[in-house]
């Protein structure tokens, strides 16, 4: 079940229902609000509706004993494709991006008559991650798309995409959850927190269930602290930056390492909200600084440390600059 998300859900749902429905849907919104979840879900129903018998459960729901579904969740269902970065054998790390002969391979799936029923599924989860050349690739796809053919694309940055390729999907807006949906979410996934633990985490997550679920079970309070520390009252020694990278550059720190990097920007946000002129529009200018530094470090294979210490300079500044208005 997608708490939070019944408008998007509905949009979908009734133009599935009339099969009067787009090729493409851009979903989109922040990270962690049920955007992935959303588009394995439509994928599901729409192969198990299409396959037969018709379902009866509202919105994109389907029975966990449905032959389409057994098949889609084992990832062997012939007409779907999951396209996300890949794993390096060798490294365990995952791929800058996803690569154009991933989304060639769409060309299999579409080449071909479908197995199970008339209709196919391709889901990219992100379409922020495809490369350049796959970009391309992508859009012919759309523009000439194989009949009873349904893309989600998935997008934590739509506007940093194509505009060819936005013009030619229709828009599903995820919005953030509100405090209610993600007290229902903690509670059912993370029933062991207090709930001031829970409280903080809901402040800390900025209607990101996914965020949450990850603060909860790397208990990044502590983290937090200290990035706030840092972020309001400097680092004039660098020691504080400094212990913040020794501690996230270890090994086995690859899970609260990521999570930093998604903390870090939204609490540069969080402050420049607490300010005023020109303070403010230098944490504005930290926060894209951040953001932008979270973004490609995965991506680029970045030390982790030399990235937290980069990303701690930049909390710092944030708490100089405004030191120097009081």
């Amino acid at each position: 079940m997608i708490v939070g998300q019944d408008r998007a859900i509905e949009q979908f749902a009734s133009a599935w229902a009339t099969r009067r429905l787009h090729h493409a849907w851009l979903v989109a919104g922040p990270k962690g609000v049920g955007k992935a979840a959303f588009a394995h879900a439509a994928a599901r129903r729409v192969l198990a509706d299409a396959a037969g018998p018709a379902i009866e459960l509202p919105g994109v729901e389907t029975p966990d004993d449905h032959p389409m579904v057994k098949l889609v969740e084992a990832g062997s269902h012939p007409d779907m494709r999951w396209l996300q970065r890949l794993e390096n054998e060798k490294t365990g790390n995952l791929a800058r991006n996803i690569s154009v002969d991933q989304v060639r391979g769409l060309g299999d799936l579409f080449d071909l008559s479908p197995a199970m029923s008339p209709w196919r599924v391709a889901v990219l989860d992100t379409v922020d991650e495809l490369e350049a050349s796959g970009a391309n690739a992508l859009l012919k796809m759309l523009e000439e798309p194989p009949a009873n053919c349904l893309f989600f694309l998935v997008s934590h940055a739509p506007g940093r995409l194509l505009p060819t390729i936005r013009s030619r999907c229709r828009r599903l807006d995820f919005a953030k959850l509100d405090d209610d949906a993600m007290t229902s979410i903690l509670g059912e996934h993370a029933p062991q927190l207090k709930d001031t633990e829970r409280q903080r985490i809901i402040c800390m997550s900025f209607g990101s269930a996914g965020r949450a679920l990850a603060f909860a079970e790397l208990d990044l309070a502590k983290l937090e602290d200290s990035a706030l520390t840092i972020l309001r009252s400097g680092d004039p020694t660098n020691a504080r930056r400094s212990d913040l990278a020794l501690e996230l550059g270890k090994k086995g720190a690859a899970e609260r390492y990521a999570a930093f990097l998604d903390l870090a920007p939204t609490l540069i946000a969080r402050e420049a909200r607490r300010l005023q002129g020109a303070p403010r529009e230098r944490a504005l200018h930290a926060y894209a600084k951040a953001r932008e530094l979270a973004a490609i470090a995965p991506r680029l294979s970045l030390d982790p440390a030399s990235t937290v210490f980069q990303i701690g300079g930049i909390l710092a500044d944030v708490a100089e600059q405004a030191s120097l208005k009081r």
